[in-house]
């Protein structure tokens, strides 16, 4: 797991429009630049916004990724909600679980 890359594609991709329109064209020749692994690749390209967050991805980043994928505030919310009971407790980060429960 590489989180410090995965925050900083987000990040990036949060800020730079132009990073953004290439991503929409080709999300893996934009991904092939940050040392991720399998499932970080696949998690930002489907976006599986609750898995990004039992990733450990930081709040700010993600919901500012998630907005930019069309997720609404309720939408969000409930897929960090989702995935906790789908993939059990965030691994890794400033919200790692060992409850079960979140930061949500």
């Amino acid at each position: 797991m590489s989180l410090y890359y995965l925050q900083k594609v987000l990040y990036e991709l949060n800020r730079d429009p132009g990073l953004q329109d290439k991503f929409r064209v080709d999300k893996a020749a934009v991904l092939a630049g940050y040392k991720l692994d399998e499932e970080e690749i696949e998690a930002v390209k489907k976006p599986d916004i609750g898995l990004l967050y039992i990733l450990g991805v930081n709040g700010q980043i993600l919901m500012h990724y998630a907005a930019m994928c069309g997720y609404t505030w309720p939408r969000y919310i409930q897929a960090m909600r989702d995935a906790l009971a789908e993939h059990g407790n965030v691994r890794a980060g400033l919200y790692v679980t060992t409850d079960g429960k979140g930061a949500i």
